[in-house]
């Protein structure tokens, strides 16, 4: 009878283990932009819940033309940190045009 119980168990915990995400605090999918000239840049299933500066993105010049190609929705923002009032939010799928300007995301 213990030897069942405890096969049980460890079916049941093999189980739970294996059903759980193990994407569970990312992004999956990819986000893309533009930077400088229209150099294509990207992140690749990114962190959620956590601001993400982006690379290439400088004061004098930022980032364009993101695309959410994401399963989770993005709120772009215009300053560094996703600070400041000028942002955007973009559901999964969304493709914005080249005036949209941005310096940081995050994920939900």
């Amino acid at each position: 009878m213990r030897l069942r119980n405890a096969t049980i168990a460890a079916a049941s915990a093999v189980a739970l283990v294996l059903a759980v995400p193990t994407s569970a605090n990312a992004a999956v999918g990819d986000f893309l932009y533009k930077v400088g000239p229209g150099v294509p840049a990207g992140i690749a299933d990114p962190e959620s819940r956590s601001c993400i500066n982006l690379f290439g993105a400088t004061e004098e010049h930022p980032a364009f033309a993101p695309q959410n190609l994401t399963a989770s929705t993005a709120t772009v923002f215009l300053d560094f940190d996703c600070s400041g009032d000028t942002f955007y939010v973009m559901n999964p799928g969304k493709k914005l045009g080249d005036r949209l300007k941005l310096r940081s995301v995050v994920f939900s």
